[in-house]
């Protein structure tokens, strides 16, 4: 569901002013980097199902 380099927005916004997240890990937790201020936070995927609003996926690049 969840992918590297996708971008989460949030329902709530974080204490910089930002709503989007970009996806920087995958496992049993998933590692999120602010768009807005570089911060890192990990959530589990029920957390992030919960709080995340829409989910843009990454676009691939074919070479």
């Amino acid at each position: 569901m969840y992918e590297i380099n996708d971008i989460v927005v949030m329902k709530k916004p974080h204490p910089c002013g930002g709503k989007a997240w970009t996806v920087a890990r995958t496992g049993a937790d998933i590692k999120l980097q602010c768009n807005g201020c570089g911060r890192f936070v990990n959530l589990t995927r029920d957390e992030l199902k919960k709080r995340a609003k829409t989910v843009e996926k990454a676009v691939e690049e074919n070479e």
